[in-house]
């Protein structure tokens, strides 16, 4: 990736129920920022491509597994699930219709288009902690990516995804067995503790290295079933 000491580029700049949101070009990658503060860019995506990986793994034997993808980002994450033939259905929960709209028309459809196209697709335009609060749809496998972790939430009312009762709802709309994947762009042994004292199984942390800094994370935990 090229480096330059040019500033950042603002391509579009939104205001919304939940604040600020912007995408900008910074050199050859695209950025985007919730309320000032860094969400994620399009520089690497290795670790957002093994929140979904590591989940399919820990669901042996299951044949076309549903996956619940929480939050659609730069599209990492649901490019990578529909081009694995062996998910079923590829539900995204994204609270800003914003970053919806600079996939399906914007310059992220770069990354996202066909996955978009996959008939296996669908995009919920919904707030995650509400919505696992409340469908009655249920799933093999959550990976959830809409903080920068669960020590470092994005909006104050995400933190309350992380605890016992957030952590309850998504056990909910889980088949028995199914797997809870959270990506975190650090390692949170509190956040692990939380994930058995909820009653969740086969808890673990898988470090995935990054260019610079601590290693980003995936924590992983099977409902009991």
């Amino acid at each position: 990736m090229r480096t330059s000491n040019d500033p950042p580029h603002v391509l579009d700049r939104r205001e919304g129920p939940h604040g600020e949101v912007v995408l900008r070009r910074h050199d050859d990658r695209l950025e985007i920022i919730a309320n000032g503060c860094f969400l994620m860019d399009t520089s690497d995506g290795r670790s957002e491509r093994r929140l979904v990986d590591a989940a399919l793994e820990a669901l042996t034997g299951r044949t076309r597994p549903d996956v619940l993808i929480g939050g659609l980002g730069v599209g990492f994450s649901l490019a990578h699930a529909a081009a694995d033939p062996r998910w079923g259905g590829i539900t995204v929960v994204e609270r800003e219709s914003a970053i919806v709209e600079w996939h399906r028309d914007g310059p992220l459809s770069e990354i996202s288009a066909r996955a978009l196209a996959d008939p296996r697709t669908r995009i919920v335009e919904t707030d995650l902690v509400a919505y696992v609060n409340e469908t009655s749809d249920t799933y093999d496998a959550l990976c959830l990516d809409i903080d920068n972790g669960p020590d470092w939430t994005v909006t104050e009312g995400n933190e309350n995804l992380y605890g016992e009762a957030g952590l309850a709802s998504c056990a909910r709309v889980l088949r028995p067995g199914g797997v809870l994947a959270v990506w975190s762009a650090q390692p949170s042994p509190e956040f692990e503790e939380t994930l058995r004292n909820a009653g969740f199984q086969q808890v673990r942390t898988e470090e995935i290295p990054v260019a610079r800094g601590v290693p980003d994370v995936v924590h992983l935990g099977i409902r009991p079933g």
